[in-house]
């Protein structure tokens, strides 16, 4: 089994420890057993999308749906993202999307598979990941999509609710943090939360982004 790239230790060097292409790198994670995760789950699911993106979203992890097709944002939330980009005016062919974590993480209840939030140690042993997706497409844009991603790439002070379509700079890129579409369908009104509203909260933070893409 291939582990992760130890691209951005204090001992690695990028320019020899970067695989050549996208396809090198998939090739590489699909071996990957550094965490517990790669239990139980049809396998690694890694980034989708052109290889030089101006924009790149970075999610949670896959679900369900996600682990069986071995492709990001094909279920209900993927489903909800492609109407919202659609809104903002942004092709989906035209970004990157991949998650902070690689693998689905579950428990069973029956013979569902329940998504469980992934714990800090999934989010490291993926971070080699995401910074050589990160380093190989080397978008303009980096969109992180509800807090476990935010977290990720902010640390863990990150807060989405004071954060959120903010943009700011972050490495060579600009980073604008947004809730997960997950979170639109979990939508609750007994908690004052109207699907509707964040669903147009949504589409803004998507527009914010699309508008700071150029060339």
């Amino acid at each position: 089994m291939t582990e992760p790239l130890d691209l951005f230790g204090d001992a690695a060097d990028t320019t020899t420890d970067l695989p050549p292409d996208l396809e090198t790198l998939k090739a590489q994670a699909a071996g990957c057993t550094a965490c517990e995760l790669y239990h139980d789950t049809t396998g690694t699911v890694f980034g989708s999308g052109p290889a030089q993106a101006r924009l790149v979203m970075v999610g949670e992890q896959p679900g369900d749906q996600e682990d069986r097709q071995q492709a990001p944002f094909v279920g209900p939330a993927g489903r909800l993202l492609d109407e919202a980009l659609d809104e903002a005016g942004i092709a989906r062919d035209d970004a990157y999307v991949t998650n902070a974590v690689k693998h689905f993480g579950f428990r069973y209840q029956g013979k569902r598979r329940i998504h469980e939030t992934p714990k800090a140690g999934h989010i490291k042993a993926c971070r080699p990941w995401l910074d050589a997706e990160l380093a190989l497409v080397k978008p303009q844009v980096l969109l992180t999509l509800g807090a476990t991603a935010g977290k990720a790439l902010l640390g863990s002070s990150f807060r989405i609710t004071a954060e959120r379509g903010e943009p700011r700079a972050w490495n060579d890129m600009t980073l604008v943090p947004t809730i997960h579409p997950s979170a639109i369908l979990r939508a609750d009104p007994a908690r004052g939360q109207d699907r509707d509203e964040m669903f147009a909260g949504f589409v803004a933070d998507l527009r914010t982004a699309g508008g700071l893409l150029h060339g």
